[in-house]
């Protein structure tokens, strides 16, 4: 009989955050800044990854969900609203002394075979089933003001 259980990911992520914050660490999470859904200022992106800091002087409303990591964060004193799907996440760790975990890869965060193909073109993109529209002359509700 095979189980199926639930990522671990979460749960790690969220325990290693606690043991960080409850001995005065900043925990930094990276993150796969290519993994789809990811949403993070992409000017700070370096070979594909970004270095957050979940620290809670530099984030506002954090949520630790088991799907998604969630806050409002400046970068150089603009807000950015920061979205990560829990798949993204790669590690978490003590921006002190680099104390912390990386995630393994788990099932459940691998891409979905059934991934369509997105259409290369505009010709592609347009279904050729349907007839053009006749065109109609229509009176402009705009005037001539002079």
């Amino acid at each position: 009989m095979e189980y199926k259980s639930s990522p671990k990911r979460p749960y790690l992520l969220r325990a290693y955050y606690d043991w960080l914050v409850d001995n005065e660490f900043t925990p930094y999470l990276v993150v796969d800044a290519t993994y789809w859904g990811v949403k993070v200022p992409v000017e700070y992106v370096k070979d594909g990854q970004i270095v957050l800091n979940l620290s809670a002087n530099a984030t506002g409303n954090l949520q630790l969900t088991n799907d998604f990591i969630q806050f409002n964060a400046r970068f150089r004193g603009v807000p950015q609203d920061i979205y990560i799907p829990l798949g993204a996440a790669l590690a978490i760790y003590a921006r002190e002394n680099g104390d912390g975990v990386m995630f393994e890869p788990e099932e459940a965060y691998e891409p979905s075979e059934k991934v369509e193909e997105q259409p290369i073109g505009f010709e592609k993109a347009v279904d050729k089933t349907d007839k053009p529209k006749k065109a109609t002359k229509s009176t402009s509700h705009l005037r001539i003001v002079k």
